[in-house]
């Protein structure tokens, strides 16, 4: 297995048995949170099936040609998790008729397959019912709600697990991102490397918020809202909101007091506001507020 890849040993020794064995189903549908390597699993998958010696650290033409991306039996769709529009898959279908010409079967992958129109998911529903013999289909989402059942249906599901604090800590270091991470920011990373490097690499835009926590009891309604309205960047306001209700949470726990844990009741509405659309300024100004009032609830009567 590739060592690269971490987490879901389990389920990745369990791909690598099936293909090693030849036990290999016509459609798989990869669930799990984003960012945790459903796709970088699916590629490793799609090598072990596609390898013509099923051995450990192989060089046959097959391995040699998916490592370069140059391989006639491999096609991976949407890679960049862009809308799947019909063509796609109309264009998907018109090759995967061709009997393969390297390997004893072809691989597709479909990546953020939830970002499929609905239209491209009823063109790919009949070769899901009536693939080649010859044919895997890999399908990658981390909304199923979005898929339709008579897709999900036609598939065998995988469900993947998030990584723990010690994989996001191990890959970090491979990005030469060396740090301790709390409690908090795990949670905030939901488990996911990806959001893990993109958080970690704009840290001190998040780092006012551990303070903001802190401070909502030391400060009167007025000051709090002059000095932290800044905190709140329009640009990046969803990944903020999200960390404030992280921090808000591991505060109302620790402190054992539930008005931090209503604030997350506020924020959360104050998310919902700004998705349809709401004035931005006015929305954070009365967020600051309610939370103000909510945590200093015996002052705010007065």
């Amino acid at each position: 297995m590739n060592n690269s890849i971490k987490g879901n040993i389990k389920t990745r020794e369990e791909l690598q048995k099936n293909a090693q064995n030849n036990n290999i189903l016509h459609s798989y549908l990869f669930l799990g949170q984003d960012g945790i390597g459903k796709k970088q699993i699916a590629f490793e998958f799609a090598e072990k099936i596609l390898c013509l010696t099923k051995q450990e650290k192989c060089n046959c033409k097959s391995c040699m040609c998916l490592k370069s991306h140059n391989h006639p039996d491999f096609t991976i769709i949407n890679e960049e998790g862009d809308i799947i529009k019909i063509s796609a898959v109309r264009e998907m279908i018109q090759t995967i008729y061709e009997k393969p010409i390297l390997s004893d079967r072809k691989i597709y992958i479909i990546n953020d397959v939830d970002k499929m129109t609905v239209e491209a998911q009823n063109s790919l529903l009949k070769t899901l019912e009536e693939p080649p013999e010859y044919a895997v289909l890999i399908l990658i989402s981390s909304n199923p709600d979005m898929i339709l059942s008579t897709i999900k249906s036609r598939c065998s599901k995988l469900i993947f697990k998030k990584l723990n604090k010690e994989e996001i800590t191990e890959i970090l270091k491979e990005k030469n991102i060396n740090k301790q991470i709390s409690d908090e920011m795990y949670d905030f990373f939901e488990g996911s490397a990806d959001k893990a490097i993109k958080i970690t690499q704009n840290e001190e835009q998040y780092k006012p918020l551990l303070e903001f926590v802190e401070k909502i009891k030391q400060e009167d309604k007025l000051d709090f809202l002059i000095k932290n309205k800044e905190i709140f960047s329009k640009d990046n306001i969803n990944e903020i909101l999200e960390y404030l209700i992280v921090l808000l949470y591991h505060k109302g726990q620790k402190s054992n007091e539930e008005n931090y844990l209503e604030c997350i009741n506020i924020v959360q509405e104050t998310m919902n506001c700004l998705k349809a659309n709401s004035n931005f300024d006015m929305s954070i100004d009365n967020m600051l507020f309610k939370i103000w009032e909510e945590v200093n609830e015996d002052n705010s009567r007065y």
